[in-house]
Parts: C-alpha cells; sequence; structure tokens
C-alpha cells in the first residue's frame, strides 16, 4: 500500500519534458487515437501518420515513453512523435503502455508483446506494412524496448528491423549507489533510485532477470540491430555501454553514439543542441533500415516475379 502511494505522488509532479520540449510542434496528415485490448490492461495508443509517404503501405515505429516505470504518460514524447513521422516517413505508434507498482514486472513486457502482434494482425487495416516494424523508447522506455526484442527472441518470432535506445536503463541487479552518478541530489540518496526499482521489480531475483535486465541475458546474432544514445554523465551509461558492446560480439550491427557532457534524458530536457542533434540521428537510422527493407521486398518481388 505504501509503494503504490509513493508512486502515486511522484505522479504529481511536474513533467519538465512536456513542459520545455525540445523539438517544435509538427502537424502530421493525422493522429489517431486507439484503444487497444491486452492480456494485461487496456491501452491507449496514439498513431501518427506523415504528411508526406513514398508508399501505401507504411512502415511502424513503436515509441515506448521514459518515466523510471512509474510515471509520466505519452503525450511527452508528442512532438518527437510528430518529428520522426514525418522525417522518416513512417507511421510512429505512441504507446500508453501499463505503468508499476500496479503492473510491475514482467507485465508490460508482455503488454507490449501484444500490442506489437495486435499492430501485424490490424496493419492493413491501419494502412501499416507488418513487414517493417521498429520499436525504441527512452530511459523506463528503452529498457522495455530491449526486453520486447529479448522476448521476442525467446518465441522464435521475427525481430523488429530496429530498436532504438535512448539512454537506456539496463541493470536493475547493480545498487544505484555502485553507479557513477553524477547527479549531487541522487548520489547522496540512492535509496529514492532503490524504491523506483522495487516498484518494478518488487519480488527477489527478478532484477537478475534478462528481461528486466538486459545487460545479463544471452544474446544472439538474431536480435534487431541496435541505435543506442548514451549521454556521458549518466549514471546509466556503464550498463548502456555493456550492452552494446554484448550485442556487437555476439554479431549484432550496433551504432552507439556518446553524448559526453550530456545527463540522462538529454533528448528530452537539453541542451537544445544536443538534442536536436540526437533526433536527427533516430530519424536517419529509422529511414535508413526502412530504406534497407524495402530495397530487399522489391529485390524480392522482382525475382518471384
Amino acid at each position: 500500500m505504501f509503494t503504490l502511494m509513493a508512486a502515486r505522488l511522484l505522479r504529481l509532479l511536474p513533467n519538465r519534458a512536456l513542459k520545455t520540449p525540445m523539438l517544435p510542434f509538427e502537424p502530421v496528415k493525422e493522429k489517431k487515437e486507439l484503444k487497444v485490448e491486452t492480456s494485461v490492461t487496456t491501452a491507449d495508443i496514439s498513431f501518427y501518420y506523415p504528411l508526406e509517404a513514398e508508399r501505401d503501405k507504411l512502415p511502424v515505429y513503436m515509441n515506448l515513453h521514459g518515466g523510471a516505470f512509474i510515471m509520466h504518460d505519452k503525450e511527452m514524447d508528442d512532438p518527437y512523435c510528430r518529428y520522426l513521422a514525418n522525417r522518416a516517413e513512417c507511421v510512429v505508434v505512441n504507446v500508453e503502455y501499463a505503468k508499476a507498482p500496479e503492473y510491475p514486472f514482467p507485465k508490460p513486457i508482455e503488454q507490449l508483446y501484444d500490442i506489437f502482434r495486435w499492430i501485424k494482425k490490424n496493419a492493413d487495416d491501419l494502412n501499416l506494412d507488418a513487414r517493417r516494424i521498429m520499436v525504441g523508447g527512452q530511459s523506463s522506455g528503452a529498457n522495455l524496448a530491449a526486453a520486447l526484442c529479448l522476448y521476442l527472441e525467446e518465441k522464435g518470432e521475427t525481430q523488429p528491423l530496429l530498436q532504438v535506445l535512448n539512454c537506456p536503463m539496463l541493470d536493475f541487479a547493480t545498487p544505484h549507489s555502485n553507479k557513477p552518478e553524477t547527479d549531487m541530489w541522487r548520489a547522496r540518496y540512492p535509496q529514492a533510485a532503490h524504491f523506483l526499482n522495487m516498484c518494478y521489480v518488487p519480488q527477489k531475483g527478478q532484477a537478475e532477470n534478462p528481461l528486466a535486465s538486459p545487460v545479463y541475458a544471452t544474446v544472439s546474432d538474431r536480435l534487431a540491430p541496435a541505435l543506442i544514445l548514451i549521454a556521458g554523465q549518466d549514471a546509466f551509461r556503464p550498463e548502456a555501454e555493456r550492452y552494446a558492446e554484448k550485442l556487437k560480439a555476439a554479431g549484432v550491427k550496433v551504432e552507439a553514439n556518446v553524448f559526453k557532457d550530456c545527463k540522462h534524458a538529454f533528448t528530452h530536457l537539453g541542451p537544445k543542441e544536443k538534442s536536436e542533434q540526437a533526433w536527427a540521428i533516430v530519424a536517419r537510422n529509422l529511414k535508413d533500415y526502412i530504406k534497407a527493407a524495402a530495397h530487399i521486398s522489391d529485390r524480392r518481388e522482382g525475382e518471384i516475379n
């Protein structure tokens, strides 16, 4: 009961990232709101359709916002979803996923798996290309994106074209007091981070589970290629770099970008110049992987005909 009450109080705190976005508002062709029934709970989802696109069936990028697994909502990513939809010429699916402590590990991952499958099943009705789906997120959302790819691999299902891990939190097993925290207050009071962790992984042994802490996963070259954005002054930098090296060692294609003078969540909190640079890198990668997949698909269709 205390955990739930404390989490609800934290949700009342103002969201700085929502108040001052790093990118300007852009119009899109359509923003469609849908509810998706899952095995966990109903999910609210926004679909952002780009102003212009070369193809009828549009590729998909599934976006997962940050918030330490317990806070914030998908609207904090509204300007970034609009930007990515227009720049990458894809439909951005912005997901309001289940939060802890009401829905602790592994419930959000199971819900996202259901949503991923729902998107594929309903692709034709939504004017989407089920063969070209990407996934990514920021902070806790990046953890869930990485976990979803591992979960799909466990089930032997097709991987996304790309996983985008922005300032990812990937290691619950290491106490926050042992991480290189640069924020004075968080360094002095690691109990706050411990509380957030306990909301998501409350049971013994869950922190070490590879789906909660992907740095402990046994990975293969079948996992989706990864774009990893790392803040140089982030307490989570070592685990992001460790995961990047683990993926590379397994034969997974990885592009890791370190923004040396930036702190956690810099893509949403600034500095503005670095944030803009990071979002441009994400948009470029989405577009490149979409084009590569389209080229392969067109070539195969030509061989069949």
